[in-house]
């Protein structure tokens, strides 16, 4: 229904305003149909009234027939008089206390206002409907049906994919390198360094490391064996002779390789233990001295300003969109498939757990005490602010037009319990 004072606006909402002409159209005419049996009442009456004065002889039934269609009139002309002076000047004359909803309009809206915030929006009102009505577990139940989980993912799909045509890749790709490089440099490194190297050591991942270390190692010094000859051939004096130099590197590079082999498969080899017992002294050192936390921390912000890592942050959107969007996508998708579980996870829990119902009770209950008692006034200004703008003839009528067919009752009720209340007072009187 149009509001009074407003202007629908047909490209808006056309829909809405026609059906609102047409159900104003339907009490328009309820309304006119009333008024004319109110009306014909007080017509009827004054007809009886005529009859009684012009034809009666006042002897027998006469006077009191006469009584009754006088007070009749009366009855009816005031009723009348009082729910048209509800609306507008009675006759277009400007009576004292007449147009009564025109003049008071604002504090009618007020009134309401104020009458809704005080016996509505409060929790006692509201927060037993809410317990009743079984929020959670209605949730429950419709995330829970068949087939709505699948639904509810693939929506969550296509909201995602659709999201790609109106996201900015560069102030996304910024947003993730500006978070990422802030929580970075929030974050203490000793701490975080100290418990790794504590988990590697406790699993024996850094032996493990050491000994791919050790092979990776050796397999570099074999496949680049020339390159090491060559050098030491240039670095060797002209005077030594140059199976000195070969026997000599030969000798050198074996030694060397056997080395690192003997490193690599011996697990209780004595670096191997070194090389522990140190990474147990540095995780011990960077949770007890400060020094090597903060040198730890400024190489760390070092790393961070350096252009590459820069880039390599602000190269983590661009994979992570691509993997995003043909997840989401695929109705086969482990995305899908995840959310689609957890969809129905969370309905089975809201709708066969009491304990998890109450608690989302509470939850709820504590979010509408916030909003109600913060905001209720906002709520309720709603009315008086939408009531303040109405034109005050088309609030008139409008109000009419809702309940101006149940005062015409009135009107009628007025005129026949006046007839009534007349022809009593009339058959006291001669009575008496």
């Amino acid at each position: 229904m149009t509001l009074p004072g407003d202007r629908p606006k047909p490209i808006v909402a056309p829909v809405i305003a026609v059906g609102a002409i047409a159900g104003d159209a339907d009490k328009q005419r309820a309304l006119r149909k009333m008024k004319v049996v109110a009306t014909g009442a007080l017509v009827l009456a004054a007809v009886v009234f005529v009859v009684c004065r012009v034809a009666g002889n006042g002897q027998g039934a006469w006077p009191f027939v006469q009584a009754a269609s006088e007070a009749a009139m009366v009855g009816g002309l005031a009723d009348w008089f009082a729910v048209t002076a509800l609306f507008r000047h009675p006759l277009g004359l400007p009576i004292p206390h007449t147009a009564i909803i025109p003049r008071k309009k604002d504090q009618i809206g007020e009134s309401l206002g104020a009458f809704v915030n005080e016996n509505f929006l409060t929790p006692e009102v509201v927060g037993p409907r809410v317990v009743a009505a079984r929020i959670p577990r209605r949730v429950g139940e419709w995330l829970a049906s068949d087939g709505r989980p699948e639904q509810l993912a693939g929506e969550v799909g296509n909201l995602i994919a659709g999201a790609n045509t109106v996201l900015a890749d560069d102030d996304i790709r910024t947003a993730i390198e500006g978070f990422v490089d802030a929580q970075l440099r929030r974050l203490p490194a000793a701490p975080v360094v100290a418990r790794v190297l504590d988990l590697a050591v406790e699993g024996n991942q850094h032996q493990i490391l050491l000994g791919h270390g050790l092979h990776g190692l050796g397999r570099f010094l074999e496949e680049n064996r020339e390159v090491f000859r060559q050098r030491v051939a240039e670095e060797s004096p002209e005077w030594v002779p140059e199976w000195i130099d070969e026997r000599l590197f030969n000798r050198l590079f074996s030694g060397v390789q056997k080395f690192l082999a003997d490193v690599a498969a011996d697990p209780d080899h004595p670096l191997r233990k070194q090389f522990d017992q140190r990474l147990r002294d540095y995780a011990e050192q960077l949770r007890t001295d400060p020094q090597a936390a903060a040198g730890l921390e400024k190489w760390k912000t070092e790393l961070l300003d350096h252009p590459a890592v820069r880039d390599a942050l602000a190269s983590l959107w661009l994979p992570l969109k691509r993997a995003l969007l043909e997840a989401a996508v695929d109705p086969n998708s482990e995305l899908r498939r995840v959310g689609a579980s957890v969809i129905r996870q969370t309905g089975v829990a809201l709708r066969d757990d009491p304990a998890l119902q109450a608690k989302c009770d509470r939850w709820v209950l504590a979010v509408m005490g916030h909003v109600l008692s913060h905001y209720s006034g906002e709520i309720t200004g709603v009315i008086t602010h939408t009531v303040s703008r109405w034109d005050a003839e088309s609030t008139s009528r409008r109000l009419e037009l809702q309940v101006g067919r149940d005062l015409q009752f009135i009107r009628i009720n007025g005129t026949v319990v006046g007839s009534v209340v007349g022809l009593l007072i009339y058959s006291l009187s001669r009575l008496l």
